[in-house]
């Protein structure tokens, strides 16, 4: 019912493109996003007439990137509300009707919008272009148990990518992330099987979610890019260069204002490394498999109860794993997110008598964390302090 159900919403949206015609092109009027941006410095117009870019964003971290590198010279709006969990949303005519009448589409990629690959097709000709800010990241395999292979956070950068002195050097000859291809990513041998309720087939067309009725399985790849700060760097010189590329003349402006924002974000980077180095336990349980990123990164495992969809429920026997796991290595702390349900990590806490806590994805704000201005950075913040904590218990 739900594939159904999606089909229908995507021939409507195609309908709405072919009644929206191109885009209007650029305003100066400011629109504004969904959530606030805290001490966001940025370099602003000269001049209080200037043609602002109208940028759309798929969800938060995407909106929070583009706001800090735009500032002023754009009209920067988010598609999902705050609140709403972003694996399962999906576009309404009205959502691409907006789409339609912007300049630019912000959007993580890497399978995370299971809808991006249709919106895109469907905006050629539009005058819309599309910004992929994972593009030339290595994608992970979304495998069972995420982690770094070296030891005390030494990564081999030559395997991994993840070269951060070239930050704005993406090399796409091997790991082109071009999911207009036809997803050429062979999941025969690292098929994500997530037990009875997960068992997906990923020979073919692995990102096409809206055709194949995959439920935001992500292809078998894990998205959750921004989770690492210095993966975020990549994103958001990512999204500089599209910007400057829609509005040459802004680009020195777009340069300093993602310049000042990296700065910060290599200062969070330096933050996880220095407090996740000498932690006691190098190993954690996570409701929702979006940490495979951050574990890699900082010489971590990541051991999800569930998948990469964070309403995916866990198996039985998954569940009897994990329990197992904890009592084996003395877990004290199981840690659920915001926006979905705490049940899961809740039922394994109480059967080896250990606490909750929260370790946020940011996939989108809610109400409170707008209404205490936070943003990527605080939260992250936060998941440090939590995570600090529970490797030292």
């Amino acid at each position: 019912m739900k594939r159904f159900k999606r089909v229908l919403t995507l021939l409507s949206l195609s309908a709405v493109l072919a009644i929206a015609g191109c885009g209007s092109g650029k305003s100066t009027v400011t629109h504004g996003g969904n959530a606030s941006s805290a001490n966001n410095q940025t370099l602003d117009a000269s001049t209080t007439e200037t043609t602002k870019l109208k940028v759309k964003t798929s969800f938060y971290p995407m909106y929070e990137f583009t706001k800090q590198v735009a500032g002023d010279l754009a009209d920067v709006e988010n598609l999902i509300p705050p609140g709403i969990e972003a694996h399962d949303w999906e576009p309404t005519p009205q959502d691409m009707a907006g789409i339609s009448d912007a300049d630019v589409l912000v959007y993580n990629g890497a399978g995370m919008e299971g809808w991006v690959d249709q919106v895109l097709e469907s905006i050629q000709g539009t005058g819309v272009s599309g910004i992929e800010a994972s593009k030339g990241i290595e994608i992970m395999e979304g495998t069972a148990h995420s982690h770094d292979h070296g030891e005390e956070g030494e990564h081999n950068h030559d395997e991994h990518a993840h070269d951060h002195s070239e930050e704005g050097e993406h090399s796409h000859d091997e790991h082109a992330h071009d999911h207009g291809e036809e997803g050429e990513h062979s999941h025969e041998e690292h098929a994500h099987d997530h037990g009875e309720e997960g068992d997906h087939s990923h020979d073919e067309h692995a990102h096409e979610h809206a055709e194949e009725g995959h439920h935001h399985d992500h292809g078998g790849l894990d998205p959750h890019v921004w989770l690492s700060p210095a993966m975020a760097v990549k994103q958001v010189r990512n999204i500089e260069a599209g910007l400057a590329e829609a509005a040459p003349e802004h680009q020195e402006a777009f340069k300093a204002n993602a310049d000042a924002y990296v700065t910060k974000l290599e200062a969070l980077d330096k933050e996880f490394r220095d407090g996740l180095k000498n932690a006691k336990r190098k190993d954690f349980i996570t409701q929702h498999a979006a940490f495979g990123y951050l574990a890699q990164e900082y010489g971590l495992t990541q051991v999800p109860i569930a998948g990469l969809s964070p309403d995916q429920e866990p198996s039985a026997a998954q569940m009897a794993e994990v329990i197992e796991f904890a009592k084996e290595h003395n877990v004290k702390t199981i840690f659920f997110e915001t926006l979905v349900s705490s049940n899961v990590a809740e039922t394994i806490a109480s059967e080896i008598g250990a606490s909750t806590s929260v370790l946020n994805p940011i996939e989108g704000l809610t109400e409170e964390d707008i209404a205490d201005n936070l943003d990527y950075i605080a939260i992250m913040r936060q998941n440090l302090d939590a995570l600090t904590k529970a490797l030292n218990e």
